[in-house]
């Protein structure tokens, strides 16, 4: 008897042209120094994202879990993986609310080493925000580094990285956030935000462009796909839809044992989340009556942490109540494609991943399992 199938929605994703931004990666004097002070940037301008796969995976996001359903098993983007993928640290600070300051011109113009008049002729407003033209911010990047300026450079080019890559909003465009975003250097929380954010919003209106740092969001997904040679290969190119209905918990690569250090991963869940801990909570910008935005603000700085004491052990094997449960979810809520004939993973033997290009350090044994 054949399962029920639900319908897949229609999704599009945002993507800059980041020509120029690699242009300038060659004004970078000291690479691994600017790996030190701003995280791996770099490999995100580099990322051959594809895009069939992406197009695959957001078919299986579950709004209710907040996570992506697969036949067997779940997975979903954490903190801790997104901080190690970006090279940058979670700060113990509160992240962006946009309650913040808008930074005035002389601010804007201190943090980049560029005249405030300048910065106040180039201000404009696009989509009801303010910020600065990306072709007005490569030509000051441009000038400096060809002058050898580095702090000034740099500055500039991490703030255009973070308006076009981290943060996309408008094409062309850094506005005001993605520069409050950048000098408060704690991007993390609001990355991992804005890709919920964004998934959740399109699934529940049926589809629509997906606005997130989708590079990102990719070296996260291919870094959970198994290792094996079989599945890189793909002898009998199958699809995405059906290499990805044919895993199981025991194909995925759950864990990287560069984790140990980011204490509240690697701990198991060993039965059905609790439904109250996943609530949702979703205003309207400016329309906010019940002021639940300065609550969630004064949330972020009573943010309780567990570890061992709480969760017990760290264990990365699926227990079976949760697996059970599961099983039972992806079959009520239904999945968007076809359940495969079974056959060995050997068999299957899914698609090889594009090579990113970019090594960003020989020895990190993380970057090693992205192909």
């Amino acid at each position: 008897m054949e399962r029920q199938r639900r319908n897949t929605k229609k999704y599009n994703f945002r993507h800059p042209d980041l020509k120029e931004l690699r242009n300038l990666t060659s004004y970078v004097l000291d690479p691994l120094g600017f790996k030190a002070r701003f995280g791996k940037l770099l490999p995100l301008l580099t990322t051959q994202v594809d895009e069939g796969l992406m197009s695959v995976l957001v078919q299986f996001y579950d709004p209710l879990y907040r996570c992506f359903t697969f036949p067997d098993f779940q997975l979903l983007p954490t903190l801790e993986e997104y901080a190690y993928l970006v090279g940058i640290p979670i700060l113990d600070q509160l992240p962006f609310s946009g309650l913040e300051s808008i930074p005035t011109s002389q601010e804007i113009a201190d943090m980049l080493h560029i005249d405030e008049s300048l910065i106040g002729a180039h201000m404009t407003t696009k989509g009801g925000i303010q910020g600065l033209p990306s072709e007005f911010l490569i030509a000051q990047a441009t000038v400096y580094g060809k002058a050898m300026s580095e702090d000034a450079f740099e500055a500039i080019f991490v703030l255009l990285i973070y308006g076009l890559v981290l943060f996309p909003n408008i094409d062309k465009f850094v506005d005001v956030n993605a520069i409050r975003i950048f000098s408060a250097l704690n991007p993390v929380p609001t990355l991992l935000g804005d890709t919920y954010f964004s998934l959740h919003m399109r699934n529940a209106n049926g589809g629509g462009a997906i606005v997130c740092c989708l590079p990102l969001l990719y070296k996260w997904f291919i870094s959970h796909l198994p290792q094996t040679v079989a599945f890189k290969e793909n002898k009998r190119c199958l699809r995405w839809s059906t290499r990805l209905m044919s895993l199981t918990n025991d194909d995925i690569s759950w864990y990287n044992r560069v984790y140990d250090a980011r204490r509240q991963l690697g701990f198991p869940l060993k039965d059905k989340p609790n439904n109250i801990l996943l609530e949702g909570v979703f205003f309207q910008e400016g329309k906010d009556p019940q002021g639940l935005k300065g609550r969630m603000v004064r949330a972020w700085r009573k943010v309780h942490k567990k570890g061992r004491k709480e969760l017990g052990p760290k264990n990365c094997v699926a227990m079976e109540p949760y697996t059970a449960w599961v099983r039972k979810r992806a079959s009520e809520y239904l999945m968007p494609y076809e359940y495969p004939i079974p056959t060995p993973l050997v068999m299957a033997g899914p698609s090889t991943l594009p090579n990113q290009g970019v090594i960003d350090d020989p020895n990190d044994a993380w970057t090693s399992l992205l192909p």
